[in-house]
């Protein structure tokens, strides 16, 4: 939780603290505690709603998360160039302003609506539950979450989607998941991204960030690739795939699935249904 920089106050579950809100009022002298806890408490319940409506319609959601400029908006327009035509796919993108990334999803013909967060620099599960009632749901079979760009705060908060994918890019360290352990241990699936880069970036190992990854008792794969040149998107969309096969057994036999590790850690169960 982000303590520190306030940023659990966010404009999805600001209405829960001002006045009249159900967390406006707080035991006297444990205000901060109670009030930090009750909201990820409300975020919870929110997340679980909003996965339990993706279930009903049969939709995978997918969490997107990384450093800025890592990549994501890159990696969805070439994902949506490769799938558009057999999936219907829809995009929640996070910014703290601009509709830039929505208007590039939106330029390939695919329904995406923008959550500009402000100061806020995550997104959670009362944001996305507000963004996904604007999108054609039961018409979709793949949703697709971009996070704001930060590798810690989004790892806190659950949104409701299915599997966690965070983009390292090689014009980043290769030590960012020895960095940022709760964002990586988070990763459903750890993507190398700008990997056609690696011929001018000789600083970074992709061993060595698989090392720092396994490091953390993590066993997310590891995919690298390139948005740009489409060098080795092939193993992403058959990982896709896969999961959105998984997805429709669960369905059809009434279970659902979180995120390989959930926000607070031990502290919560990490699988539903």
């Amino acid at each position: 939780m982000c303590d520190t920089c306030g940023c659990n106050l966010t404009p999805g579950n600001r209405h829960l603290v001002e006045s009249g809100g159900r967390l406006s009022h707080t035991a006297e002298g444990r205000e901060a505690v109670t009030v930090l806890r009750s909201l990820l408490s409300e975020n919870d319940v929110t997340a679980r709603h909003n996965r339990a409506h993706f279930d009903r319609h049969g939709v995978l959601a997918v969490n997107l998360m990384s450093s800025p400029g890592a990549g994501k908006t890159a990696l969805l327009e070439a994902t949506l160039a490769a799938l558009s035509a057999d999936l219907r796919i829809g995009v929640i993108e996070g910014d703290l302003e601009t509709e830039n990334d929505a208007e590039r999803i939106r330029a390939h013909g695919i329904p995406a609506v923008q959550i500009t967060t402000g100061s806020a620099c995550h997104l959670d599960a009362h944001m996305v539950h507000d963004a996904v009632h604007q999108l054609p749901l039961a018409e979709l079979d793949l949703l697709f979450i971009e996070n704001v760009g930060n590798l810690v705060c989004p790892a806190s908060f659950d949104l409701g989607q299915h599997h966690n994918v965070t983009l390292l890019s090689v014009t980043e360290g290769d030590d960012k998941p020895a960095k940022y352990p709760v964002m990586f241990r988070a990763a459903d699936l750890m993507l190398l991204t700008k990997t056609d880069l690696l011929a001018v970036l000789d600083d970074f190992d992709p061993q060595a960030a698989e090392r720092h990854l396994r490091h953390l008792a993590s066993e997310a794969p590891v995919l690298p690739l390139s948005a740009r040149t489409g060098q080795g998107l092939d193993a992403w969309l058959a990982w896709l795939q896969a999961r959105l096969a998984e997805q429709r057994a669960r369905r059809a036999a009434g279970e659902s699935r979180q995120p390989a590790l959930p926000p607070d850690g031990a502290t919560r169960p990490a699988r539903e249904g």
